[in-house]
């Protein structure tokens, strides 16, 4: 995922984050354990329809928002504000279910609804759970990797979903809604990609999880 075109949303969001408070954890069925349940509100903005979804897919994105203070809370916001709008899709507004950054991860969207963050009308929105990771300066990518591994693998047993089916953004072909122009493959999460593909630093990330996931 790439913020640089929503740059006047980042102050509204980074002004949020820096006087966030700790908001109440939702404690609904299927909770993933250290997860802030902060949920856009129900018949707005990415959730405007309801769109229900069984997941078998997960999907791992990197914001590419390097502003300080724009961690997992100012992205909630912005998704629970309707900041992120979808120009090219078929909802209007972008929207995914996780954020996770060193020290906090957020749910937006229910695991059972479909989102809009991986290929407009394709198989990576219609059945896979989008998992965003924080880069804003300041914020340790080891441990965000760390805390995204967990929560994939929990996300993994809670689903039934197989190690195969944890992808990068990368890996869904992208053509948008309204002109039907093809994007190709979106080189995403960056840092996890080698020349715009999966290779070492994607299958090490896989390996953790895979790890976590036989702890479980």
């Amino acid at each position: 995922m790439n913020f640089r075109h929503i740059a006047r949303c980042m102050w509204v969001a980074c002004l949020l984050a820096s006087c966030a408070v700790n908001v109440p954890q939702g404690t609904p069925s299927g909770t993933p354990p250290g997860v802030t349940v902060d949920l856009i509100p129900n018949g707005r903005y990415a959730r405007r329809q309801y769109r229900p979804m069984r997941p078998t897919y997960i999907t791992i994105h990197a914001t590419e928002n390097f502003a300080r203070g724009c961690g997992a809370y100012a992205h909630a916001q912005m998704l629970k504000t309707g900041s992120l709008k979808g120009r090219h899709n078929a909802i209007g507004y972008i929207g995914w279910h996780f954020t996770v950054d060193d020290r906090s991860i957020y749910q937006s969207m229910p695991t059972n609804e479909r989102g809009e963050h991986a290929d407009y009308d394709g198989q990576g929105n219609r059945s896979s759970i989008g998992i965003e990771m924080c880069e804003n300066r300041g914020n340790d990518r080891a441990r965000t990797l760390d805390k995204t591994a967990r929560l994939a693998a929990w996300l993994m047993k809670q689903y039934n979903i197989p190690l195969s089916h944890v992808v990068p953004h990368q890996h869904w072909l992208m053509v948008r809604h309204d002109d039907h122009r093809n994007l190709g493959h979106k080189n995403c999460p960056h840092f996890l990609m080698e020349h715009g593909r999966p290779g070492a630093k994607w299958q090490a990330f896989l390996n953790k999880i895979a790890a976590y996931r036989r702890a479980l």
